[in-house]
C-alpha cells in the first residue's frame, strides 16, 4: 500500500478519505493516479471541481471527493498547507469524524491515539466478544487503548488491520455482531448507481445536460432521477443553470 511507505500527511488524508467506503484493492488502483494528478494540498485546492471528480471516478461515493477538495482548500487557506495534529481541529473538516481524525494522527504523525475502523473492530470482536451481539464501539475502545503500542502506534494499527482482514477471510465477518453494522444494499438499480451515472455523464458533457435528456440517457424513472438531481445539488456536487445541470 503506497500510503504505508510514504508518511506524507497529504497522502494519509487522501488515503483515509478514499478508504472510508471503498475496499483496499480498488483504492490501490486509483490512489497512485490521483496523487500523480494532485501531488499536494495546494494543487488539489486550486483544481476545478470537475477535474477532482474525474480523478475520483471508480471509487464511488463521490461526495468524499468534494469533502477532500474542501479539506485541501481549508488546509491551504487556514493552516498554511499543514495538517493539524489537533483532533478537535481535524474533526471540523468535512468528511472527518473522530475515528478518521485519530487515524490521520496515528498514520501521519505516529501519535498514540485510540480509534476504531472495520478491521480493528473485527479483531476485538473475534477475541473478546465471541458470544455477544449488538456490541457497541464504546465497549471496544477501552480494549484498544489497553493494547495500543504507544511507542509505535502506526505499525501496531497496520498489524491489527491486516490481521482483521485475515480473520474475515478465515473465520467470516464478526462485524455482523456489532451494533454499528449495516448491510450494504444492492448496487444494481440503486440511487447510488444512478448518482454515479449522472455524474459520469455530466463530466462527459461539461456544457451541461437538461433533465429531460438525462432521463433518456439514464433510461430511468423521471421522479427517481429528479430526487437524485436534487440530492446532488444539495450536496454541492452539481448545479443547475439555464435549464441544464452541470458539475458545480
Amino acid at each position: 500500500m503506497p500510503w504505508r511507505s510514504h508518511f506524507s500527511p497529504y497522502w494519509v488524508v487522501v488515503s483515509e478519505l478514499m478508504l472510508q467506503q471503498t475496499q483496499v484493492p480498488r483504492v490501490m488502483e486509483i490512489f497512485p493516479q490521483f496523487v500523480r494528478v494532485f501531488p499536494s494540498f495546494a494543487s488539489l485546492a486550486r483544481a476545478p471541481r470537475a477535474q477532482v471528480l474525474r480523478a475520483w471516478q471508480g471509487l464511488g461515493y463521490n461526495r468524499r471527493a468534494v469533502y477532500l477538495h474542501q479539506i485541501a482548500q481549508r488546509v491551504v487557506r487556514e493552516h498554511k498547507g499543514t495538517v493539524s495534529r489537533d483532533l478537535s481541529i481535524l474533526q471540523t473538516f468535512p468528511g472527518i469524524g473522530p475515528n478518521t481524525a485519530a487515524s490521520i494522527c496515528a498514520f501521519a504523525f505516529n501519535m498514540p491515539v485510540v480509534f476504531i475502523e472495520t478491521n480493528i473492530r473485527t479483531v476485538f470482536l473475534h477475541y473478546f466478544f465471541k458470544n455477544k451481539s449488538a456490541v457497541l464501539d464504546v465497549d471496544i475502545l477501552p480494549l484498544v487503548q489497553k493494547t495500543l503500542d504507544v511507542k509505535n502506534p502506526r505499525v501496531w494499527y497496520w498489524a491489527l488491520m491486516d490481521y482483521g482482514t485475515y480473520i474475515k477471510r478465515v473465520y467470516g465477518n464478526p462485524n455482523i455482531r456489532s451494533k454499528h453494522h449495516t448491510k450494504q444494499p444492492p448496487f444494481q438499480g440503486s440511487n447510488r448507481q444512478l448518482r454515479g451515472r449522472v455524474l459520469k455523464l455530466l463530466l462527459e458533457y461539461p456544457q451541461g445536460i437538461t433533465e429531460k435528456r438525462l432521463t433518456l440517457m439514464c433510461e430511468c424513472d423521471s421522479k427517481k432521477l429528479q430526487n437524485v438531481l436534487n440530492q446532488l445539488v444539495f450536496e454541492g456536487l452539481i448545479t443547475r443553470s439555464r435549464g441544464k445541470y452541470l458539475i458545480a
